[in-house]
């Protein structure tokens, strides 16, 4: 069998998610399942390093697929970017060694996610971008992510839904930016829970508004209770920017 890696760039706003659910879902995964499917004239399936949720967005997912036929990586690349809907493309096609799994290889994952600080909305970036229209405290939410950074039981940090039974990740950076009205969130680690970078944001959220101390979260953590969290995040503000193999 042929081993082929894919980097893939989407849209994710009008996607159920990465991961295929059923036929008639709507997912990204779907759609290039679909498309190569068409390319070789049957099934196929395609692992993703990533299920992205429903609206968010990627840099630069990775996945990969086997066939029996041997094909040229310019082939697949244009056919598939044909083929595929607008807001999907495939930034890079390279054939790998057999045993290459785009999920259990990943070393690390570093998510984006942006937030639009300013009192009026804006029109090109509301699709792409959470709208926080009181100031937020930046000093304030660097404090508060300090406290993430490391080895932790994320439980409180999940989804009702999330089916892993292990929920101890490691987050290795989490950096906070400020630039011409946008706040910039960057995290780092090797692997997050369903919502969970987005639960993180929505308490640092709360952190810069001034609803919560920088001090609490240790103890939010350790609570392991959902409820302590507080809001989550948009969905549109988040992008999976790169994996690390």
């Amino acid at each position: 069998m042929n081993n082929y890696k894919l980097t893939i760039q989407y849209d994710g706003g009008r996607y159920k998610g990465w991961q295929r659910l059923g036929d008639s879902e709507n997912t990204v995964q779907g759609k290039i399942e679909n498309a190569i499917s068409v390319m070789i004239g049957g099934e196929v399936e395609i692992i993703g390093s990533s299920r992205t949720d429903a609206g968010v967005h990627a840099l630069a997912q990775v996945a990969n697929f086997k066939i029996s036929d041997q094909l040229p990586e310019s082939k697949i690349m244009n056919f598939l970017n044909h083929y595929l809907p607008p807001d999907i493309s495939i930034t890079e096609v390279v054939q790998v060694d057999d045993r290459f799994h785009a999920r259990y290889n990943a070393k690390d994952k570093t998510y984006i996610y942006k937030i639009w600080n300013e009192a009026y909305s804006h029109p090109f970036m509301r699709k792409y971008s959470m709208h926080v229209a009181k100031k937020l405290d930046i000093e304030l939410m660097k404090q508060a992510a300090q406290h993430f950074i490391g080895e932790h039981d994320f439980t409180a940090y999940s989804n009702a839904k999330s089916k892993k039974k292990d929920s101890v990740r490691t987050i290795n950076a989490l950096d906070i930016e400020e630039k011409d009205g946008f706040i910039q969130f960057r995290v780092n680690g090797n692997g997050f829970l369903y919502n969970m970078v987005r639960k993180i944001v929505g308490t640092l959220i709360d952190v810069g508004l001034g609803d919560k101390k920088p001090q609490a979260i240790p103890a939010i953590i350790e609570s392991k209770e959902r409820s302590q969290t507080g809001g989550m995040a948009d969905a549109c503000g988040l992008y999976l920017e790169k994996i690390q193999f």
